[in-house]
């Protein structure tokens, strides 16, 4: 039995072997993790540590259900151009597989076509490598249309950089008539038209769902609500801290990418006001740039939000090159992640920090002023969602504006229209029974208010 996706285009697939193909179990994986030395790397570059590095290699392989039968760890001084690792490390490893009965090695590392071509002949079985293993993960986990699709065209992006001349399967072929015939289409120019035009056909589609996610941004607009979007790692958490806040059902499992398709739900805060919260696919280091294009319409929920909750798990060894990570991904999507009049870090997981640690933890995030300071919250147990929520509520009262209003008793419908519409503040009645509330609106509403309602603005200081 195959896992599912490590053959997706079994038979003539970019990314099999031609000459041979795989002599072991495909369900049986020898896990590579690859890293350069610190003088290769050079100084300035932030390290992972090895063991974090082949935890999350193994979490990525076990997340397609593959049998992980061996797990190594790849020194290297330079990377080689026909190999990536040197020939005496490939030999090696050539002996490992072959006892290990293993049809499948996963080299953590990003490998160009005539690299893994290589490898799969040295060692007769068949090899992915990072970007390949993550994209067939993508392609478990979509559930809905537009995730399927946008798994697709990243996935047929990545194919069509596979298709090398180096293979004897996709050698010129004679077209025409005898001697004058000229050379006819060869199967790689086949393979590139049809992957194309795949390619435009989904796009297209794409194009429709990225229109339609517009039309359902522009309807919550006018209700309005703010939408306040989780982003992190993946496995940091937002998942448990989606169900937490919202009372859901999402799946929230120790598992790298258990949530895929973005969901979005209704929470109240304090205050009374009512957000949209939308947990969106987890982050990872080197995700492939294929994905994070194709998945540009989901992750607009992110562009567009009012609020960015980045999570990140602080029991984790690697919680400063994760953060790090999604903050490279933040910048391709043109979001500033040093805005943190916008962004709030959340610091997960503290349940599982010893005393100490969370006592150092709590200091560190005291130690920060204003708008950089995190939140330490565990969404297992439930600790620290009050002042999450307060955060949320006080960041977006800023942007309200606030608004003193007098109503007759008997205009019900007008303060029915309100308490929908608007965060009420206070309200009281005065002896000859006439209604005078204080109000909070986003700034586009507070024109409409005041010429219905005949609304006056509260000066700055009482407006919290």
């Amino acid at each position: 039995m195959e896992p599912k996706g490590t053959r997706a285009s079994a038979g003539r697939s970019p990314t099999a072997g031609a000459d041979s193909g795989p002599t072991g179990d495909a369900t049986k994986v020898v896990v590579l993790v690859p890293h350069l030395s610190r003088r290769a790397e050079g100084e300035d570059v932030p390290r992972r540590s090895p063991e974090a590095r082949a935890e999350e290699a193994v979490g990525l392989a076990l997340a397609i259900d593959l049998d992980v039968v061996a797990t190594l760890s790849v020194g290297l001084s330079q990377i080689r151009p026909a190999t990536y690792l040197g020939s005496g490390k490939v030999e090696e490893i050539a002996g490992i597989v072959t006892a290990e009965d293993a049809g499948l090695v996963f080299v953590d590392a990003p490998l160009s076509p005539v690299q893994q071509r290589n490898l799969e002949k040295a060692w007769s079985a068949k090899v992915i490598d990072r970007t390949a293993l993550i994209l067939e993960i993508f392609g478990q986990r979509a559930r809905t249309k537009e995730g399927v699709l946008q798994v697709e065209l990243a996935h047929l992006n990545y194919q069509r950089s596979r298709l090398v001349r180096s293979w004897t399967h996709l050698e010129r072929q004679r077209g025409g008539f005898g001697f004058l015939g000229g050379p006819g289409e060869t199967q790689i120019e086949a393979d590139r038209r049809l992957i194309g035009e795949r390619i435009v056909k989904i796009e297209r589609e794409l194009e429709q769902v990225k229109r339609t996610r517009a039309l359902h941004r522009a309807s919550r607009k006018k209700v309005p609500y703010p939408v306040v979007a989780l982003v992190g790692y993946t496995n940091a958490g937002k998942s448990t801290l989606f169900n937490r806040l919202t009372r859901a059902e999402v799946m929230a499992q120790d598992l790298l990418f258990a949530t895929l398709d973005p969901t979005l739900r209704a929470v109240q805060l304090p205050s009374g006001e009512r957000v949209i919260l939308s947990d969106t696919v987890g982050f990872i280091s080197d995700l492939p740039t294929q994905l994070v294009a194709a998945f540009r319409a989901t992750l607009e929920e992110v562009i567009e939000a009012d609020i960015i909750l980045h999570v990140r798990d602080m029991s984790h060894d690697d919680a400063m090159a994760q953060a790090a990570d999604v903050e490279g991904v933040l910048g391709d999507l043109d979001i500033d992640p040093q805005d943190h009049h916008r962004l709030i870090e959340v610091w997960n997981k503290i349940d599982r920090m010893s005393t100490d640690d969370r006592a150092a933890l709590f200091n560190s995030a005291i130690r920060r002023e204003g708008d950089e300071r995190p939140i330490p919250v565990s969404a297992l147990t439930g600790e620290g969602m009050d002042a999450l929520l307060a955060a949320i509520s006080q960041r977006l009262s800023r942007e309200r504006v606030s608004l003193k209003i007098d109503l007759e008793a008997s205009d019900g419908e007008g303060l029915s229209w309100l308490y929908r519409h608007t965060e009420v503040l206070e309200r009281r009645s005065d002896e000859e029974g006439h209604l005078h509330l204080a109000v909070r609106v986003t700034p586009d509403r507070a024109d409409h208010i005041e010429r219905r309602f005949g609304a006056r603005r509260l000066p700055a200081s009482r407006r919290d």
